[in-house]
């Protein structure tokens, strides 16, 4: 009888173990195909993806986490006149986000850092008139991760990205940004890329900006010339 408990245990243990495990590596695949193209229409495919997963495994954290990732990112790369469509996939990310911390139980430095991305992208969309409410909100979530992780790349990352494209009369532009993406960069290449639970995204992107800003700042500077 004892011999048979411990053979459906060690069932039931294996059971969630590939459960989770399939988690992951559909997470991951999908993930990662979504993250590495930046053309719209697999962007989109990958992205449904994401929210059928987010759907399967839909009392872990992590694939709502992504979905509202994904959401936001493609926010950005959708045209700017339709401004409508850019708030509605918003609305979804933030839900799905809420939906993330609820099961998580807590904020992490990771769902601050998201919700940052996610207030940049609400700015993005209608700059003029938001950029008070979210560009606090952007920094305050940004300060909130940092309070609890300082060594977060994402952190410095997303940071780089919002002084980048400040133009230069406000504080802003490349070589500004340039500190916080090469301050990010060996925090990134510290990062596990294994376990979907703990977020590494954004290496890849913050490597392209690093290089823009030490590009432009290479180039001779012409008098009355804005490069904005």
């Amino acid at each position: 009888m004892t011999r048979y408990i411990l053979l459906v245990a060690t069932a039931a243990l294996t059971y969630v173990q590939a459960c989770g495990q399939d988690m992951n590596e559909a997470l991951k695949k999908t993930f990662l195909a979504f993250d590495t193209t930046q053309d719209m229409t697999v962007k989109t495919a990958q992205g449904n993806k994401l929210a059928l997963i987010a759907k399967k495994w839909n009392d872990q954290w992590a694939p709502h986490y992504y979905n509202a990732y994904a959401k936001t990112q493609l926010s950005f790369m959708m045209p700017a006149e339709e401004m409508e469509k850019k708030d509605a996939i918003l609305d979804e990310a933030e839900t799905e986000l809420n939906e993330a911390i609820t099961l998580l139980g807590k904020e992490t430095d990771e769902i601050f850092v998201l919700k940052a991305m996610h207030a940049q992208a609400r700015m993005a969309v209608d700059g003029r008139n938001s950029w008070q409410k979210y560009g606090k909100l952007f920094d305050d979530n940004l300060q909130k991760a940092k309070e609890l992780n300082e060594d977060n790349p994402r952190i410095y990352y997303l940071k780089g990205t919002s002084i980048f494209f400040t133009p230069k009369m406000f504080g802003g532009g490349a070589k500004k940004a340039l500190p916080y993406f090469e301050k990010a960069e060996p925090m990134f290449a510290t990062e596990e890329t294994s376990d979907m639970s703990e977020p590494f995204w954004g290496a890849t992107a913050n490597q392209f900006f690093m290089m823009q800003c030490k590009n432009e700042k290479e180039e001779p500077e012409t008098e009355g010339t804005n490069n904005q």
